[in-house]
């Protein structure tokens, strides 16, 4: 690929994204920036990319840009820079915007940079943070004129992320809870069963390790076997073994009906962050 690609923004999503790209691609393609730039500064100085001072440079840097600011403040930062990628495009130059925003959807991405004109592509994108070290999971959405060039280039960028795939964007909001939220998810559970394993005598730091280790070793079981998590689980419970009485103990306390109310909720707040103006 040859084309340059802008980050705006280098929080913790976009600093995974950044960390993917450079990865994928000669650090020298990559263009970060961020209100503190000081910030912006010391990440690219630890990749080897470069760093522009402001929005506008940034736009100007790269065919690619990634839009990795928060949806509260998404509006606001697409005004700024709508006239910069105006000029270039009225220049006959390819611009490409990408969303990482939770809730947003393209339709409000594109009313923002109206003034941009038909020419303008928007492309949404929801990634999670094992994306910086590659165990990511990214969806890509698009309208139907974004050229399928553009969309294959987005995913080049991302292929150092982890698994990346199309889907329709009327299932993102659900995506972003299932895979963008879920972390934090199975950081608390990893949590859990290593505080279990220290009340039941397990140093911390090994608990930790053998609860972390299980829960990416069971991961893996469910994705390169193909077969069913319930089939997986039962293969496990021995008749009147330990392991049956603790899923016994899971259900008694509600643990499968807390995660999918966790995703509920969740995708509830989704629909909530699209709803601003």
């Amino acid at each position: 690929m040859k084309e340059n690609v802008s980050f705006i923004g280098t929080g913790n999503m976009g600093g995974a994204l950044i960390h993917a790209a450079c990865r994928a691609l000669d650090p020298a393609q990559v263009h970060i920036t961020d209100y503190m730039v000081e910030k912006a500064q010391e990440m690219a100085d630890e990749l080897g990319c470069g760093c522009v001072s402001s929005n506008r440079e940034a736009v100007l840097a790269g065919t690619y840009i990634f839009m990795c600011v928060k949806p509260q403040v998404m509006g606001g930062v697409l005004k700024e820079i709508a006239p910069v990628v105006k000029e270039c495009l009225d220049r006959g130059e390819k611009k490409i915007i990408v969303s990482i925003a939770a809730g947003l959807q393209l339709a409000y991405i594109k009313e923002q940079l109206a003034q941009c004109g038909d020419a303008l592509r928007v492309i949404r994108v929801m990634p999670n943070t094992p994306a910086a070290i590659g165990k990511g999971m990214i969806a890509v959405a698009a309208d139907p004129e974004v050229e399928e060039e553009y969309v294959s280039g987005v995913m080049e960028i991302l292929s150092d992320a982890g698994r990346v795939e199309r889907l329709a964007e009327n299932l993102m909001d659900q995506f972003t809870v299932v895979s963008g939220c879920s972390p934090a998810f199975v950081y608390m559970f990893i949590e859990a069963l290593a505080d279990g394993g220290v009340m039941t005598g397990l140093p911390r730091a090994q608990a930790m390790t053998y609860a972390a280790q299980t829960v990416m070793g069971a991961a893996a079981m469910v994705l390169e076997t193909g077969k069913h998590p319930g089939e997986l689980k039962d293969a496990v419970c021995s008749p009147a073994g330990s392991t049956i009485v603790g899923v016994a103990k899971l259900e008694e306390k509600g643990f499968r009906s807390a995660a999918i109310e966790a995703v509920k909720a969740g995708y509830e707040k989704n629909i909530d962050l699209g709803k601003v103006k």
